[in-house]
């Protein structure tokens, strides 16, 4: 995909914000811990908030969050849910925060529509010294045979290449590196599965 088609792609979801925030499941409490475990403190920016479903999870647990959200639609939906929350426009590309200002950054089913060669040095600019960059995401358990079932006659288009445990690992394992050849700013990446249900 392109970098103009990732940006159509990434600006489509405001038409159906009110829809997303109803329907799209919140993150498991104990894949943010494991995600924030390194962080070397409390102050965290959930970068391409959408409707603030990892943003809950993260003032859950009691974090000093900070959302950030390029869609104005989905940035009017987190505010109207989470109005305790600083939730600013921006995206992961020009991050409206000073230097060093937060301990983590994490990306809920988001980090992919980020272009990392401008994103990258953008997070390594906010990210306090020995700070932790995390992507999450929600995947359908296609071993349980009625997910299964719905990915094989729906295909690619309801379930993507990072939307199942047998393919979101190889899907997510370089996403912390641009894909131009430009240095990487993060070491090594770690992944980890957590059990996480929703009605």
């Amino acid at each position: 995909m392109d970098k103009d088609e990732r940006l159509l792609h990434a600006s489509s979801f405001g038409a159906a914000a009110v829809a997303y925030d109803e329907h799209r499941p919140d993150y498991a409490q104990a894949a943010v811990r494991w995600a924030l475990e390194p962080a070397p403190g409390s102050r965290v920016l959930d970068l391409g908030a959408g409707t603030g479903k990892l943003t809950s999870t993260l003032v859950a647990l009691g974090a000093e969050v900070i959302a950030v959200e390029p869609d104005p639609a989905m940035l009017t939906e987190l505010r109207r849910s989470l109005p305790s929350v600083r939730a600013l426009s921006g995206s992961a590309e020009a991050i409206p925060l000073p230097d060093a200002s937060v301990d983590a950054v994490l990306a809920g089913n988001a980090m992919h529509w980020f272009d990392m060669a401008v994103a990258g040095p953008e997070i390594a600019r906010v990210l306090a010294p020995g700070g932790a960059l995390a992507g999450l995401w929600n995947v359908m358990d296609d071993r349980v045979e009625w997910v299964a079932g719905l990915a094989r006659v729906s295909g690619s288009a309801a379930i993507g290449p990072r939307d199942t445990p047998t393919s979101w690992r190889a899907e997510t394992a370089d996403m912390h590196l641009p894909k131009t050849g430009v240095a990487a700013r993060f070491g090594s990446p770690e992944q980890a599965e957590f059990p996480h249900g929703t009605a």
